[in-house]
């Protein structure tokens, strides 16, 4: 209970947590009498063992308080950096804190989605693990909380056979979206604009659904997604013509080849030859050459895919509402401020991470309990629980109130 008010309040090192811990007021509140900080580290590691049963215990207060008519979740994967080398977790994989130089974990969240939007289950992996692989661990942790057909919501870097198959053997429902290869090109090609159903008249967004025996594809073309897809696409081409006429001039020049198309190794010695193009072509005929391999025609298309019946504005605005789980990574990391997590045990970091979900989970509950901070901030509800006040009075018997 301290850890996690601590979390909620100052929020610094371990260390800090423990002087904050041991004044009076508090240690008298929290019923403990005063200890050696040493004894924090001992309880995230205890934390960390029992990780499982203290997830399943919180989801059995959770659903028997709250009563939730609807169990849809939204499914994730986010990576936070590791500090050290000690930890079996800690391993280099893609890195969404954009530091790829560094270890790291992953970490897999369940959320109850809107209007709830409560987060109900957190998983912990080692660095190099997809999403894909991550799936099974986050999705079992919580399945047997959801109700029959409850629809289980995640992107295309978690979309596998098995892992569908996992969903449909436990009488679930899916929406997902898919990556867009070489089968969907005659899709594209026969793409009606004068056929498609227009879904979102502001960002010109059209639709139809192609449906399947087991599955229904809803596939969508975004004249806005196009638009910034080819503007991309433009600045590749450009990129890459300025580095072939950087190439090109060295050439001519009989020059050394500049640093950054080099091999920078000192134990690597290499030789090789360039040619470029553009000798025989102009600027004109070498963008158009760059275009044509860089430009697909599948800009401004996207497919979302789903064992249940939806309208095409119900499976878009479902899909984009699992933006609210990337603003639990959000709160996590920068509010709650799960990392920067430090060299320890792969228990002491899962009670780390368990410490932060359960302060997350409080800040969620708060949003759902009470419309007036619904929309608010983690920021703005932490600063205002520093704000509130506690006054002891003292009588002259001694009795404090």
């Amino acid at each position: 209970i301290g850890l996690v008010s601590y979390k909620l309040t100052e929020n610094f090192s371990i260390k800090e947590a423990g002087k904050w811990l041991n004044q009076e007021e508090i240690l008298d509140i929290l019923n403990l009498e005063s200890f050696n900080e040493r004894v924090l580290y001992r309880t995230l590691e205890i934390l960390g063992r029992n990780k499982e049963e203290i997830i399943s215990d919180i989801l059995s207060s959770l659903f028997l308080v709250y009563d939730f008519e609807e169990t849809d979740i939204n499914l994730d994967w986010t990576s936070i950096v590791l500090h050290g080398t000690k930890s079996n977790l800690g391993k280099y994989g893609y890195s969404r804190d954009h530091r790829p130089d560094k270890l790291q974990i992953t970490v897999g969240v369940s959320e109850l989605k809107k209007p709830i939007n409560i987060p109900i289950g957190i998983t912990v992996n080692r660095g190099n693990v997809l999403d894909l692989q991550h799936f099974p661990d986050t999705y079992n942790q919580v399945k047997s909380r959801l109700k029959e057909g409850s629809l289980i919501i995640f992107d295309k870097g978690a979309n596998t056979v098995d892992n569908i198959k996992l969903i449909q053997e436990d009488k679930m429902t899916y929406l997902t979206s898919m990556k867009l290869n070489s089968s969907d090109d005659k899709i594209i090609e026969s793409f009606d604009l004068e056929i498609a159903q227009l879904i979102d008249p502001e960002k010109n967004i059209y639709g139809i659904k192609i449906v399947k025996p087991n599955s229904i594809k809803y596939f969508y073309f975004s004249e806005s997604l196009q638009e910034k897809q080819l503007e991309a696409r433009a600045r590749t081409v450009l990129k890459k013509l300025q580095e072939a006429k950087e190439i090109q001039e060295v050439i001519t020049k009989n020059k050394k080849l500049p640093k950054k198309f080099r091999v920078n190794n000192e134990l690597i010695e290499i030789d090789y030859s360039f040619r470029t193009k553009l000798e025989e072509l102009s600027d004109e005929e070498a963008i158009e050459l760059l275009k044509n391999s860089i430009i697909n025609g599948r800009e401004g298309f996207f497919c979302l895919k789903s064992n249940k019946n939806l309208t095409l504005e119900e499976a878009l605005e479902i899909y984009r509402e699992k933006d609210s789980i990337e603003k639990i990574f959000d709160s996590l990391k920068n509010e709650i401020q799960i990392k920067p997590l430090r060299v320890w045990s792969d228990n002491s970091i899962y009670g780390a991470i368990l410490l932060g979900f359960i302060a997350q989970l409080f800040i969620s509950l708060m949003r759902y309990e009470f419309d007036e901070i619904k929309h608010r901030s983690t920021k703005f509800i932490k600063k205002s629980l520093k704000n509130l006040t506690l006054t002891i009075k003292f009588v002259k018997s001694g009795i404090k109130n």
